[in-house]
């Protein structure tokens, strides 16, 4: 696809192998690790995405006179599997009224809900204009496909900005994000707990000692191959254990790992010799995502001990801003982490059903609001801290 402008090229890519990794690490804002090359490409590489999971990948990229001035990682969908925004019931009304809601396009981070840049831009070039051919482009080409809808999840308030301006429909969210005020230790964050839940926070983690649990956190460029296969199966066994489908694997952890090193950091719990659970995080410059999860089998407090307490103290280490330990929990308040809105914007094409969605959207805005703000009235910390 070409627009109007002979010195603007868009194009779209159905293999990230025909990117080049520096133009589009050139673009990543913050060193997010879920918008690097890497992460994309090990994606690729080892069967994560494509036809087998109904993850196309059709990246678009903006150039003028060869230089990378614009991008946006999208898919083609034909299911909703790893998006954390749900509208299987706007596929159910589709298919209820005769019409196909998949293949529909999306601008994502497959199975990772984390906020980020949806539309990647030079930052030396005129971002607002190129923001809105991104967005322009995408639509054109989910209109052109013959594709229901375009979404863009996990956006940033900038891009959200631009969205909105473009008559796209905005969806709220909610996480929960522990946020650094300058902690100094673990003990100074505790601090500014109730007494109640400093007190919980201290029995949990008692307990994981008291079980004789030891961990290693280790660098991604620094875990074994015997390692990542060891991790890989804790990951399948926790999706396998709730009837899901996993989708990752060790080549793509191993991957990953050696290409982004300190961006990955694995955390593995052992009972005396026997490696018995494991926690995979990422970092950017100022924020640790927390991702991935497993166990052997079951210890008292093992999990918030590994995916949570041990990240807080790895961030309040690293100086980091914040730490999103992932989608969904009201368990994860009680333990510092606060809730957060998040954004997606959509497009949808067919102009009755475009009607119906933006009345519900509109409804479920006021509710997930009254939630947030009854949430908060939860919020461990003391008022004057």
């Amino acid at each position: 696809m070409k627009v109007r402008d002979s010195s603007i090229q868009v194009e779209f890519h159905h293999s990230i192998d025909e990117l080049d990794r520096n133009e589009w690490d050139r673009l990543v804002t913050d060193d997010n690790p879920f918008l690097k090359y890497a992460f994309h490409a090990a994606l690729e590489h080892h069967g994560c995405v494509g036809r087998k999971f109904g993850w196309l990948p059709c990246h678009l990229a903006v150039r003028a006179e060869g230089r990378l001035l614009g991008l946006s990682p999208l898919y083609i969908k034909n299911n909703s599997y790893g998006e954390f925004v749900f509208d299987h019931a706007w596929a159910d009304a589709y298919q209820r009224s005769g019409l196909d809601y998949y293949p529909k396009l999306i601008s994502a981070v497959p199975y990772t809900p984390a906020y980020g840049e949806r539309l990647l831009v030079d930052p030396e070039a005129d971002g607002l204009q190129l923001r809105r051919l991104l967005v322009t482009a995408s639509r054109q080409m989910a209109v052109e496909s013959g594709f229901s809808s375009m979404h863009w999840l996990f956006t940033t308030e900038e891009e959200g900005e631009v969205l909105r301006s473009m008559g796209m429909m905005e969806r709220l969210g909610l996480q929960f994000h522990w946020h650094n005020r300058g902690y100094e230790s673990f003990d100074q964050f505790l601090s500014q707990l109730t007494a109640k839940r400093r007190k919980n926070i201290r029995q949990e983690r008692r307990k994981v000692a008291q079980a004789g649990i030891r961990f290693r956190l280790l660098q991604g460029d620094q875990v074994t191959e015997e390692e990542w296969r060891l991790f890989a199966d804790f990951y399948a066994k926790t999706f396998e254990e709730r009837y899901s489908l996993p989708t990752l694997n060790a080549g793509f952890f191993r991957e990953v790992g050696r290409h982004m090193g300190e961006q990955v950091i694995l955390i593995l719990a052992y009972d005396g010799a026997l490696c018995v659970a494991g926690a995979l995080l990422y970092r950017s410059r100022s924020v640790l995502y927390g991702r991935h999860w497993g166990a052997l089998r079951h210890y008292d407090s093992l999990h918030f001990e590994a995916c949570y307490y041990q990240g807080i103290e790895y961030a309040i280490r690293q100086g980091l801003q914040r730490f999103e330990p992932g989608a969904q929990g009201e368990h994860k308040i009680w333990r510092g982490f606060l809730p957060a809105q998040t954004r997606s914007y959509h497009w949808i094409g067919d102009s009755r059903f475009s009607l119906s969605i933006r009345d519900f959207l509109d409804r479920e805005r006021a509710a997930i609001e009254n939630y947030e703000k009854n949430l908060l009235s939860s919020s461990p910390f003391r008022q004057n801290s």
